[in-house]
């Protein structure tokens, strides 16, 4: 009877290791497409939308330039998502050569690090300016934001330049796929990537909004108002989105030599990818229900596009010269054909580009 019990316990974990298996192979990749798509239309829309109003619809400013640098960092991000996207439908295997494998790494990594490092100034830039009033007033110009901006692109620029050094397209039984090579130091790089691109600038952004919040309360709460709450919403937000992905990762690690891991980082690997590109199209999302300012300037922008397109005078002069543009449209076409094969991604046994 022992033995009977023993061996349907045992058939029973395989039964359940089978259907977990058949999940993350087959129902995982179709979600991730489906969910990468949707990122993507919300994620360039969205952002290209943050980037037009802060850009040249809103006053320049030290905030300002803030946000359209972290929407530029989002927009990149979401637009070279269509590698994963198409890499993912096709069974992880890459068809757009050494380059670019190394290319749109590099581009996905430099997101990640742009965006958190922009959140560390931002947190910083807040905390200066209610501690140190006169210095800010004085200080706080916006040729140095323009300055510091370049600074933390050129910082994560050099933080990524190793993942994508260590890329490479690896054939696998007459199939091609874009991964890191057999000698990469994959424990060192995560660490890396979990302490420089999370851990390190999260103690310092809580340092900065634990501070924010005492001098706020000496203040008696005049510092407490509605652009704190959103810049504490936008890194809520990131942290809730990247948080299980560096966790897996480190997970990952020790699935590699442990068998009883592999079915969990197969399952939890997509999910939190997925989780963690959701940010990128978060930011847009949070502005228009939380920033007045950002809403009205939109809808603003928005209707003189609007009346701008379906003008009485707009749409008589459309007609009369639609005769002279057809040629210039047709070559204008083919550039942006080729333009939108710039995008993102990486497979290392899955299909995201980090």
């Amino acid at each position: 009877i022992i033995i009977i019990i023993i061996n349907n316990n045992t058939q029973t974990k395989r039964s359940s290791h089978h259907t977990w298996e058949y999940v993350a192979r087959n129902v995982m990749p179709i979600v991730s497409v489906v969910v990468y798509s949707v990122i993507i239309i919300v994620g360039t829309v969205g952002n290209g939308l943050v980037i037009y109003v802060t850009g040249y619809r809103m006053k320049k400013s030290v905030n300002s330039i803030w946000f359209l640098n972290l929407a530029l960092a989002d927009f990149i991000f979401t637009l070279f998502l269509i590698f994963p996207t198409i890499i993912t439908s096709r069974q992880n295997q890459w068809p757009f050569g050494g380059f670019m494998c190394k290319f749109n790494n590099f581009v996905a990594v430099i997101s990640m690090f742009s965006s958190i490092f922009l959140l560390m100034v931002i947190s910083l830039d807040r905390c200066l300016t209610v501690w140190v009033v006169v210095w800010a007033q004085n200080k706080r110009t916006i040729i140095k934001a323009q300055v510091t901006t370049v600074l933390v692109w050129l910082i994560a620029a050099i933080c990524s330049a190793p993942y994508a050094s260590y890329r490479s397209v690896l054939t696998r039984e007459g199939k091609e796929y874009c991964s890191y090579s057999p000698k990469t130091p994959v424990w060192t790089l995560t660490i890396f990537r979990f302490f420089v691109g999370f851990f390190i600038p999260f103690l310092v952004i809580c340092a900065s909004n634990v501070a924010i919040y005492v001098r706020a309360r000496r203040l008696h709460g005049t510092r407490s108002n509605k652009s704190n709450r959103i810049i504490f919403a936008i890194i809520f937000a990131f942290f809730i989105c990247w948080l299980p992905f560096h966790v897996i990762q480190l997970l990952e690690i020790k699935g590699l030599t442990d068998k009883s891991f592999s079915i969990f980082v197969q399952l939890g690997g997509p999910a939190t990818v997925m989780l963690a590109f959701t940010n990128s199209c978060l930011n847009p999302i949070l502005y228009v229900f939380m920033c007045d300012e950002f809403r009205k300037k939109l809808k603003r922008s928005l209707f003189l596009v609007l009346e701008s397109a379906l003008s009485e005078e707009q749409l008589h002069s459309r007609s009369f010269s639609s005769h002279f543009s057809i040629t210039s449209r047709r070559s204008e076409f083919a550039a942006p054909l080729q333009e939108r094969q710039e995008t993102k991604i990486h497979i290392h046994l899955s299909s995201h580009p980090l």
